[in-house]
């Protein structure tokens, strides 16, 4: 099979959409096209025509044409089976059949040409394969991305830092500034008028002398948006020590009456996860990645975990994890290289290798990984089961049936989604759960709100005309708030006491791969 062109162009052989696989002038491939419909006989129900030298296989899809140009030696029944993966392609991309729509995902719909055919060649890939391959999903580039995020946080908390530490110095010089300028009469270093009022320039209050109001009166000055110094002097405690300077100096100050302005006031952290998270909070998350066979067998099976933890109050910055490991399954465990590995191999307690400093504060710190790699099939948590068979109707009936292995764990929302031909509808016999079918992507999910121990299997039937082949690969998703492994945070000591701290904790294990295929 040599593949000329692919395209999807108008009844009247106007392309929207061309993607040549061979070399070819854009006037010869013009000229093609406009010859397409002038070929085409009314009243016959063939899906090609031939010229002398190519041939065209075509599909109607409403008002277009889903268009193959190939070479008269190509075989026909491969150029078909082409076609209609090119016409399951299509939906996946643009809602509506309209000619401005599939100008919109041109791009798009030439990136998954180019999956199908390469060279002129068809490519052995499923339309699952091909919205695998658009995606280009990179675990590295997540992975970087998560680095990257994680030294902006850190490089953001430095900043603040500094900038708290440029607020003292300049604070304290003012001060100073003030007793050498108190010796100089009425208007000293700070500025201060008796007379007249003025603004600070190191603090956001300005004082009216008792002389022209006998109520004073304070208020704070008008900052530009682009001035961020007045954020300097926005503390309260900073205002009650300047006050009481000027009484020391005689001054007459009445109360202070503060009113609040929405462009100036301190700069806020980000809001925790949940509402219950204490100042110590700790987060548990595992990602299963799995690969099984539709005949069962094992293919592939990773286990990730990771144990982050977050201080919000630099009090309990010195302090020390307890665990409870009660793993068989052989997983490795690691710990972040400024953690004491003696003290977590000996005790399972995480603290750092020097007990005298601190957990960086407001900071998603990883403290232990673990991975497991295995071909264990005992170890799979959840097994599903998929037999099509064909029901001599030009069609197949379909029983699904899943089971949990694993009963100490709760998953919530399963998820199985099975792919369907494009136009195809599921007649569903017999469900456990809610069975929607999304025509647009050509898939029907089954769903269970929770799979444990009381309600640990489930079964579906239904029917489609489709080859058992449509059926795979079958994707499952599905969260959980129990590990998979046997590790759990017990409790939160202080390190110089062994005092129990408050802490808040959260577990997350869900399947960021789990296929039968």
């Amino acid at each position: 099979m040599v593949l000329i062109s692919a395209a999807v162009c108008t009844k009247s052989g106007k392309a929207i959409v061309s993607r040549q696989f061979v070399e070819m002038s854009k006037a010869r491939i013009e000229g093609l096209l406009a010859a397409f419909p002038k070929l085409m006989s009314s009243g016959k129900q063939h899906t090609f025509v031939e010229t002398e030298s190519v041939r065209y296989v075509y599909q109607p899809l409403e008002k277009l044409y889903m268009l193959l140009i190939t070479t008269k030696a190509s075989n026909i029944l491969e150029d078909l089976e082409t076609l209609r993966l090119f016409s399951r392609v299509i939906p996946d991309y643009c809602r509506t059949m309209e000619e401005s729509e599939i100008a919109d995902n041109a791009f798009h719909l030439i990136f998954a040409f180019d999956e199908i055919v390469a060279l002129g060649y068809r490519e052995s890939v499923n339309l699952a394969q091909i919205r695998t391959f658009v995606e280009m999903d990179s675990h590295e580039e997540k992975v970087y991305q998560a680095v990257r995020q994680t030294q902006e946080r850190e490089a953001k908390n430095k900043m603040r830092e500094k900038a708290k530490e440029l607020q003292r110095q300049r604070m304290e010089a003012a001060k100073k500034g003030g007793i050498k300028g108190s010796s100089y009469g009425a208007s000293g270093g700070f500025g201060v008028n008796v007379s007249s009022s003025a603004a600070f320039s190191t603090t956001p209050i300005a004082v009216d002398s008792m002389e022209n109001s006998s109520k004073p009166s304070y208020s704070m000055p008008k900052a530009s948006s682009s001035n961020k110094a007045m954020k300097l002097g926005g503390k309260s405690r900073d205002v009650d020590m300047f006050v009481d300077q000027l009484k020391s100096e005689g001054e007459h100050i009445s109360a202070l009456q503060q009113k609040p302005v929405a462009s100036v006031g301190p700069i806020k952290s980000l809001p925790p996860q949940n509402e219950n998270t204490e100042d110590v909070h700790l987060k548990q998350e595992e990602r299963m990645l799995v690969v099984i066979g539709r005949d069962g067998g094992l293919r592939s099976f990773e286990l990730h975990g990771l144990v982050t933890l977050r201080i919000s109050n630099e009090k309990f910055g010195r302090i020390k994890v307890l665990l409870h490991n009660h793993d068989e399954k052989g997983i490795q465990l690691q710990t972040h290289p400024n953690v004491d590995k003696e003290l977590f191999k000996t005790r399972n307690q995480i603290g750092l290798k020097n007990a005298s400093k601190a957990f960086p504060l407001l900071t998603d710190v990883g403290v232990l990984k673990w991975r497991l790699q295995t071909q264990d099939e005992n170890l799979i948590p959840l097994t599903i089961n998929c037999w099509p068979s064909e029901n001599g109707q030009g069609g197949c009936d379909v029983n699904i049936e899943f089971e949990l292995i694993n009963e100490s764990l709760e998953l919530n929302d399963l998820c199985i989604t099975i792919p369907l031909p494009h136009g195809v509808s599921p007649v569903v016999i017999e469900c456990e759960g809610e069975c929607p079918y999304d025509s647009r992507k050509s898939h029907l999910q089954w769903r269970v709100p929770i799979v444990d121990k009381n309600t640990k299997s489930g079964a579906l039937e239904f029917s489609a005309k489709a080859t058992p082949e449509d059926f795979f690969p079958l994707t499952v998703s599905f969260a959980s708030r129990k590990p998979y492994a046997d590790i759990y945070i017990s409790e939160v000591v202080n390190v110089d006491d062994e005092s129990p701290v408050k802490y808040s904790s959260e577990v997350l294990f869900f399947a960021e791969k789990y296929e039968i295929v």
